[in-house]
């Protein structure tokens, strides 16, 4: 199911710079569970970190109220579904260089979400470093930019026996992320998540995760994290916005418990998929 400028089955030209030079931003948003209120959990957050990214890539646009009404009649009408929302700059000519207006291309779908995430949530994942390392570009860190020819590289290995995902560094040796989620790491109460300044996506999860975290009187610090720091942490989870929050059982020889905590947060972020 796909609506192109809110037309269903619409046509995108050939000519769009997303599908030339990746020119634009998307969104992952989850749709609520049919027991809670229907709606895109955390939409404001996810429009405006597109809004913002957007900014940043010289873009301007905002929702209009049709394009929200669009993604709250269609969380209605499909409950505990993934609504991914594609934002390009629009049409134009050959050359890299952007023209100086635009009409903007907005893509809407609609997903299920993986079965298996909820035993994710339940039994917890092992991830394996990955050969691929992240490019270092403080210009589009952070952002869920369309340039994911990175991301391709890393899913296109194959994945070590008994792992789930892989743990990604950059070029310089910094752990960044997995390879569809963010991370963090528990040592002695304090919580570590590695700053997304040069490489990596800062979901809109890892801000709900580090704000809620703050709320309950955790000490929270993004700053650089080598490899071997993994070693030394007591727990690890991952967040995104479709599986939540999902603990790390191992990564590559490292072992971790499972935090005590994750389970309520995924309540308190209702993003709990076996309620």
């Amino acid at each position: 199911m796909v609506w192109v400028n809110q037309i269903e089955q619409g046509t995108i030209s050939p000519f769009d710079r997303g599908l030339a030079y990746g020119d634009g931003v998307f969104a992952t948003m989850r749709t609520a569970g049919a027991h809670q209120t229907a709606g895109v959990l955390f939409l404001d957050w996810h429009l405006q970190r597109l809004q913002q990214s957007c900014q940043r890539l010289g873009i301007q646009w905002q929702a209009n109220d049709s394009l929200i009404g669009q993604l709250l009649s269609l969380a209605e009408r499909y409950p505990e579904h993934c609504i991914k929302l594609v934002l390009t700059r629009g049409q134009g000519g050959r050359g890299y260089q952007a023209p100086v207006l635009s009409d903007f291309t907005e893509i809407v779908s609609v997903h299920t979400i993986p079965e298996h995430y909820q035993h994710w949530q339940k039994q917890g994942i092992s991830l394996a470093s990955s050969p691929i390392k992240l490019g270092r570009q403080p210009l589009l860190a952070g952002m869920k930019h369309l340039n994911r020819l990175e991301q391709v590289l890393i899913k296109t290995q194959p994945l070590i026996a008994n792992c789930q995902d892989w743990l990604v560094l950059d070029t310089d040796g910094y752990v960044i992320e997995s390879s569809m989620a963010n991370l963090f790491a528990v040592k002695e109460g304090h919580i570590i998540t590695p700053a997304i300044t040069h490489a990596g996506v800062s979901g809109v999860m890892r801000e709900q995760m580090i704000d809620h975290l703050l709320k309950d009187g955790f000490a929270v610090t993004a700053k650089a994290m080598r490899y071997d720091d993994l070693g030394s942490a007591e727990h690890i989870f991952i967040t995104n916005s479709l599986f939540g929050v999902v603990d790390i059982n191992t990564i590559d020889q490292f072992q971790f418990s499972r935090w005590t905590h994750t389970s309520r947060f995924r309540q308190v972020l209702s993003v709990d998929l076996s309620s």
